[in-house]
């Protein structure tokens, strides 16, 4: 993929697209690619018993957090992020999700640039690589999946990754209990553009 074409999708990249159903509504290239490798692929991997039954976990756990609480554990996990030692991150990076999600994005060669699953208050379940914050329930990864409904699917803007020097979106869907067919999280995943477009 030329660099171009990747400035071009950038170009018509606009603030992320909410697809509930119907066609896609924006001309941002990446859009369609995200949201059909996300309908084969994603749905796919959010149906495996490993993250169900992680997420119901996490949801009874946590089901009587307040919002102080959650910030509190979202403010211990950014202090973590830069300290020499990260109980919360080190538990969470372990768990069997996350092992299973890190899988997930060795097997996309490249395609995958990180991974992370959200409870149904938008905290952190599992995840391939170390985010930069706990809860994601004030972001529109979150509140543009779970508090739509299954179908939802939002793709972001494509972004540069400074650390990186690459070009990446992210997409979110709902997950859904394969049992109950209830929305009880969801899950971002960053692509990498020139991957992607190429598909």
């Amino acid at each position: 993929m030329r660099i171009q074409n990747i400035l071009a999708a950038i170009g018509f990249a606009a603030m992320g697209l909410l697809i509930v159903a119907g066609p896609v509504q924006a001309q941002d290239k990446h859009v369609p690619k995200a949201t059909a490798w996300a309908e084969k692929t994603l749905r796919g991997w959010m149906a495996d018993p490993v993250v169900i039954e992680a997420i119901k976990a996490q949801n009874e756990k946590n089901a009587n957090l307040t919002q102080a609480e959650i910030d509190a554990l979202d403010k211990q996990w950014r202090a973590e992020t830069k300290a020499a030692a990260k109980p919360l991150i080190a538990a969470t990076m372990a768990n069997k999700l996350s092992e299973f999600l890190k899988k997930k994005e060795a097997e996309t060669k490249g395609l995958v640039t990180e991974i992370f699953v959200m409870d149904n208050k938008g905290l952190n379940v599992g995840q391939s690589d170390v985010t930069s914050d706990y809860w994601q329930g004030d972001e529109a990864k979150w509140q543009k999946t779970f508090l739509v409904g299954p179908a939802a699917i939002f793709v972001d803007k494509v972004e540069k990754d400074e650390s990186t020097q690459k070009f990446q979106t992210q997409v979110s869907i709902s997950v859904i209990d394969t049992a109950s067919k209830a929305v009880i999280g969801a899950v971002t995943v960053g692509l990498d553009v020139e991957t992607l477009l190429d598909m």
